[in-house]
């Protein structure tokens, strides 16, 4: 077979990924109606009793039966668990327990009215939202829905029905379901079931039949119903085909990209752009362009576009948000960097003037630009109205009347100037106008300076066009002077107010970059994971002004408060631990301002990497929201915390293994020295004590002297070799105490010669300690053990009758006392390893030792502050060196 066609057939790897996700997941199942009534609850429970008596472990998580005796019927039978009681307002109220499922664990939960909107004080806002965590948990869930329910469709059922339905559930929770069932009867049995009062009481019922229940609604909600099902029937068709390399033909690829704003009918367009998308099965971009006029939009204005953004999430959309000066400019940079084939825009609602001053309609910038990209424009519904704003530059709040008569008032001055000195600057009158306009646009934005220009034009026309002291005009130059002021004002005060907007604009974006460059910066080196969150906390603090705090899991499992900035009083009580835990655990943003947990006081993003989560970052949400600016730098903050953070704990995992390596080789190090040190003294002792015990009287009383010194020697060989390892594992654990006290070096050296004595019997011993040697302050008892480990090093690698140097000095504030030998020296490479443990440079078999006695003589002068070094002496021979510092002057009567 061909390479290339070979090449067609495989499968696309990102459908096998989704598949392999889908794996871990429970499995969903939607009962979709056109309606309530239609059967949707009855078809779960009778399908819930056929698993059951096969063998199924179903449960009823909720179920609503609205009192109706079928319905109650086929409930009884089933397990059912019990709800979760909630106080709310003085009274109790019941929802699906969470926990309690996720507890049982069964294989297939019912859960009636997945639109539901769970009371306040819940974990979730809506019960599609309790539905997806327990799918994560690998649980099945069937559940029941109705038509108007879902969000695309939510404007067209409200056109259809007059009935706005306010509980809606995302697009993408349906089309990601693993099974949709339609339940469908006929309009007629639907209104015959309603009037006999087995879907509503009596009295809703007749209510119900005059609005929502007609028969032209009905039919139009069940072609809704219909067309949704066919869609998802497709849908399943393609993904089987390329599941299963089954031959196309694919559709061609289509992109449909929605522009969000700050408009009320935002929310419209993103639904409109999702049933285009669906129908043309097209990819679906939300986009928002972040201009400078951002900086005049209200509190409100920036939530709603935070949830239009969230909506557009939910309805399966992916989300980009850019910034740029020109809004028309960016939109088609995105149609073309994302190779869009269909975007939709909304209907200009504001008159030709307010464009015409605003610089033109962005629609029809667009379709004049936008080459091959089909645009659809979209009537937004007239009846939703924004508030009116006014907002000033400097606070983004109302503007004041102050602004507006502060401007008016600078008129008035340049009016009263300009009467004064008319006979003189008669010529430059209306000029000297443009000077409150320009100052007005900078000091208060354009309103405030349209308003000074106006009134320019009236009090010029009345105090300086003649018929004087009137708005009439005689001279018809001034027909066309006046208005050309006019549009030249506007033009100036629009002009100036951009580029005060771009200016306060580019301030903040040099913020961000530069908090952001400031934290990346500051983290770079940190080596703690401590560090990096006290280095976030206090970041976020004075960059947002919100009370700031970090969680981090501990070895045990639990995750506890790590660091917090910006109050005094810890807020984070148990139940604010308990949502953090929530998006730990989930890896999920939760809390204040999210739809899971939003009664907690703060807002908690969950450091993620791409491997796992490392922790959680919490942001106190008072008054004010985020800004999306501010959001998008605390979702920067997270990443490169959580990437620090692995970073960190990775370099320490890799410190541990080390270490781990480490530890096995002196183990095996010390195995192998000790087995040979333990066994050449042994050997002697046992053969000197057997030779001493088996035959009796074959040795003389000098040969049992000779063998009992031999007995000794053994014994004094193996005490010196427990001694060193005590030595070294009080320095390893830190548990050797220096007693300090006044040593003289004279006395010490004398000491340790006595404790060497006999390996030094056939050395040539020469010692040059000068009388005038101050005193050191140290351990004594430790710096003569020193000194009897470099007397016997000595001794082992010299051959007898050579000679050892003992040498002691002063120099500057530290006293070097020295033990040459003349033995064969060491490598230059090996000078500085002398001192690890368990290292000895390699020499004949007959030379005992550990390598412990150099390491524990480093360890003990590092212990007093000094240092220890080894070098090869002229004429061959080693020469080992340590350094005591003296700087102290000893009291007057030990002198």
């Amino acid at each position: 077979m061909p390479e290339e066609s070979k090449e067609k057939k495989r499968p696309d790897p990102d459908v096998l990924l989704t598949k392999l996700n889908k794996e871990n997941r429970g499995k969903l199942t939607v009962f979709l109606g056109a309606a309530a009534g239609v059967g949707k609850t009855y078809t779960m429970l009778e399908i819930a009793h056929e698993m059951l008596a096969s063998g199924v472990d179903v449960v009823i998580g909720w179920v609503e039966t609205h009192k109706r005796v079928e319905t109650e019927k086929m409930v009884e039978g089933l397990p059912r668990l019990p709800a979760r009681e909630i106080e709310h307002r003085g009274r109790t109220l019941h929802e699906m327990d969470i926990d309690a499922i996720l507890a049982r664990k069964p294989k297939v939960v019912l859960v009636d009215e997945l639109a539901h909107t769970n009371v306040a004080g819940s974990r979730h806002v809506r019960r599609f939202q309790d539905v997806e965590e327990i799918l994560n948990a690998g649980i099945d869930v069937s559940t029941t829905l109705n038509i108007q329910h879902i969000e695309s469709l939510n404007d067209i059922v409200a056109q259809i029905t007059g009935v706005t339905v306010r509980e809606t559930v995302p697009d993408s929770i349906v089309e990601q379901a693993d099974q949709v069932q339609l339940i469908d009867i006929p309009p007629n049995e639907l209104i015959k079931r309603l009037k006999e009062g087995k879907i509503y009481m009596p009295h809703q019922a007749e209510l119900a039949l005059n609005k929502f229940f007609r028969p032209g609604n009905i039919n139009a909600l069940r072609e809704l119903s219909l067309r949704f099902t066919a869609y998802r029937v497709d849908k399943e068709l393609n993904e089987y085909m390329q599941e299963h390399d089954i031959p196309g033909p694919w559709p061609a690829g289509e992109r449909v990209m929605v522009c969000v704003s700050s408009s009320p009918f935002s929310a419209q367009l993103i639904r409109a752009a999702r049933r285009l998308a669906r129908g043309l099965q097209a990819e679906l971009l939300a986009v928002h362009i972040d201009t400078p006029r951002r900086l005049e939009l209200s509190e409100k204005e920036r939530d709603r576009i935070f949830r239009n953004m969230r909506l557009a999430e939910e309805l399966g959309a992916k989300t980009i948000s850019v910034v740029g000066k020109d809004l028309t400019e960016e939109i088609l940079s995105m149609t073309r960097e994302y190779n869009v084939t269909h975007l939709v825009v909304g209907k200009p609602l504001r008159g030709r003037i307010w464009e015409w001053l605003n610089g033109g309609a962005v629609v029809n910038k667009l379709i004049r630009y936008s080459g091959g990209v089909n645009i659809h424009v979209i009537q937004g519904n007239t009846e939703v109205k924004d508030e009116p704003k006014f907002k000033t530059l400097a606070t983004k709040a109302t503007i004041p009347l102050w602004n507006y008569m502060a401007g008016v008032l600078m008129i008035f001055l340049i009016t009263a100037g300009n009467w004064l000195w008319r006979e003189y600057i008669e010529s430059i009158h209306m000029m000297l106008y443009l000077v409150p306009v320009l100052l007005s646009a900078v000091w208060w934005g354009k309103g405030p300076s349209y308003v000074v220009a106006l009134a320019s034009v009236l009090l010029f026309d009345f105090f300086f066009i003649p018929p004087f002291f009137s708005f009439s005009v005689a001279d018809l130059r001034y027909l066309w002077s006046l208005p050309l002021f006019l549009l030249v004002s506007f033009t100036i005060g629009g002009q100036t107010e951009k580029l005060r907007l771009e200016a306060m604009l580019a301030r903040q974006r040099e913020k961000t970059t530069r908090a952001l460059y400031s934290f990346s910066r500051e983290i770079a080196a940190v080596v703690e994971v401590n560090a990096i969150v006290g280095i976030l906390v206090e970041q976020a603090w004075q960059t947002l002004e919100r009370p700031v705090a970090v969680f981090l899991p501990q070895d045990n499992g639990t995750l506890l408060l790590a660091a917090e900035a910006g109050t005094k009083k810890s807020g984070i009580d148990t139940s604010e631990q308990a949502v953090a835990i929530w998006a730990y655990e989930h890896s999920e943003i939760a809390g204040r301002c999210t739809e899971t947990l939003p009664g907690a006081r703060y807002m908690y993003l969950p450091l993620t990497t791409s491997d796992n989560t490392v922790g959680v970052l919490g942001i106190r949400i008072q008054e004010k929201m985020l800004t999306p600016v501010q959001r998008r730098l605390m979702e920067a903050w997270a990443g490169l915390a959580a990437i620090a953070v692995e970073r960190v704990n990775l370099a320490d995992q890799a410190r541990r293994a080390a270490l781990l390596v480490e530890s096995d080789q002196l183990r095996t190090a010390l195995f192998n020295s000790i087995s040979h040190e333990l066994r050449t003294p042994l050997a002697s002792i046992i053969g000197a004590v057997s030779g001493l015990l088996d035959v009796e009287g074959i040795y003389s009383g000098e040969d049992r002297k000779e063998l009992l010194e031999t007995v000794k020697e053994g014994a004094n060989r193996m005490d010196r070799l427990v001694a060193n390892l005590l030595d070294t594992a009080r320095l390893e654990s830190g548990m050797m105490q220096l007693k300090i006290d006044w040593c003289d070096i004279e006395d010490i050296t004398g000491i340790a010669l006595r404790r060497v004595e006999e390996s030094l019997n056939d050395r040539a011993l020469l010692v040059r300690i000068p009388a005038d040697l101050p005193l050191v302050k140290a351990d004594c008892v430790l710096v003569e053990l020193v000194l009897v480990n470099l007397l016997d090093n000595a001794c082992k690698y010299s051959a007898p009758g050579s000679e050892i140097v003992i040498t002691a000095s002063q120099d500057e504030k530290v006293v070097r006392v020295s033990v040459a030998d003349r033995g064969p020296g060491i490598p230059s490479e090996y000078l500085t390893r002398v001192f690890d443990k368990f290292y000895r440079v390699e020499q004949p078999k007959s030379v005992s030792g550990t390598g412990l006695g150099l390491s524990i003589c480093k360890g003990i002068i590092e212990a007093h502050g000094g240092t220890i070094h080894a070098e090869n002496r002229p004429g061959g021979g080693t020469v080992m060196t340590f350094a005591l510092p003296c700087d102290e002057q000893p009291p007057s009567n030990m002198v």
